[in-house]
């Protein structure tokens, strides 16, 4: 039997009405017309304020979120880490949030993560997104090489101030901070700023992280060019690798503008694109991975490549991770065998984190196999229960 075939392990933590609300969910999602008509009239009835937060926290939201608050959440952290041995990542998921205020409140919340971690061995890592500290357009604007205004220069230091205030008490604390990739069109001004705070504060090791989404074709190059700069400046590279997440979206854009499309021609070149970033990788001494992915080729890719370089099974330069309520039978089974794994754990409000939810559902459904593996998996052990 293959590693990750042991369904056993894989949904250990599951009692059986669990499974049975993850065999539904999934039979929902793999179903493309009602993802979108669900999301749709969930959408509506958010917006008309229509009690029906009740249903979504007892279905979809509590399978793949934590909780409302971090504090919620802990239960689930304890169970993974003491009886799976899977790490959390607490990943507050609200978007589209644009006011100062929000900004700030997401800062307290990053600030507060960051010293929950210190306190917590089972969570290793602290995590947010550049929107989450500044307005999407203002990165835009920046990404565009159009000037600030002087009043839009202002709010950029604001943005700038908060990322230096994370990654100093992150350093002080020892806590690696990883911040997610977002939509390309805005993604430059961040890679500029998350590059000057790798020089700034990964010094010693990789404390601040970077994402790359691999299915922008041009990803590879940027990572080698990052390497470049960083064997001249001599500081540490900490980098999650993903597939990603807005590929959709990203195609209608440079449809509707007329710009070359920044998404791979198809799976198979993103797949190779994944590949090829871990292979690098993981060749360099100064570099820390975060394999975030839910491909099981690309798994065991970095199981033999760890073998090949001599890293341990638990360096702390090579993690895996995976979204809560997905890919356990990676997650689980990885971590018996000593690998460092972290599951990301989104909580928020159940209205604010209904557009994450929303995309992860989408997402579940346009990823050719993903929904049918998961359902696959379930029935194997429901029927392994029965038995």
């Amino acid at each position: 039997m293959k590693l990750f075939d042991n369904t056993e392990i894989a949904f250990s933590l599951k009692s059986d009405s669990q499974l049975e609300r993850a065999y539904f969910l999934f039979r929902m999602i793999q179903n493309q017309p009602m993802v979108r008509i669900g999301s749709a009239v969930t959408n509506f009835a958010l917006k008309a304020h229509l009690p029906i937060e009740g249903l979504i926290r007892s279905t979809v939201f509590d399978h793949f979120c934590g909780g409302v608050t971090e504090d919620d959440c802990l239960p689930i952290i304890d169970n993974m880490y003491n009886n799976g041995k899977v790490h959390s990542v607490l990943d507050y998921s609200v978007e589209g949030k644009d006011e100062e205020v929000s900004f700030d409140g997401a800062l307290a919340k990053i600030i507060r993560i960051i010293n929950f971690c210190e306190e917590k061995q089972s969570i290793p890592f602290a995590v947010f997104k550049p929107s989450g500290f500044g307005r999407f357009a203002l990165y835009q604007k920046l990404s565009e090489g159009k000037k600030l205004t002087s009043k839009e220069e202002e709010e950029w230091n604001r943005v700038v101030a908060r990322f230096h205030k994370v990654c100093k008490l992150a350093v002080k604390k020892d806590v690696p901070l990883l911040i997610d990739a977002e939509e390309s069109w805005m993604q430059k001004a961040a890679d500029e700023l998350i590059e000057e705070l790798m020089e700034l504060y990964n010094k010693e090791k990789a404390i601040v992280f970077n994402t790359l989404q691999m299915y922008r074709h041009d990803r590879m190059n940027y990572l080698k060019e990052l390497h470049k700069r960083a064997k001249e400046k001599n500081f540490y590279i900490g980098i999650k690798v993903v597939r990603g997440a807005y590929m959709e979206k990203e195609r209608e854009r440079a449809e509707e503008k007329g710009y070359p499309s920044p998404i791979c021609t198809d799976k198979k070149a993103t797949d190779l694109n994944y590949d090829t970033a871990i292979k690098y990788m993981m060749e360099q001494p100064k570099m820390a991975l975060f394999a975030g992915t839910h491909n099981e080729n690309s798994s065991y890719l970095v199981m033999d490549l760890a073998k090949t370089h001599n890293i341990k099974v638990d360096d702390n330069r090579l993690w895996f991770g995976q979204l809560f309520g997905m890919s356990d039978h990676i997650s689980y089974n990885l971590a018996s065998k000593g690998y460092n794994v972290a599951k990301y754990l989104p909580f928020g409000p159940v209205r604010d984190v209904m557009p994450y939810l929303i995309r992860r559902a989408e997402e579940n459904t346009s990823v050719a196999g993903q929904t049918s593996r998961e359902l696959n998996l379930l029935k194997t052990e429901r029927k392994r229960r029965k038995l």
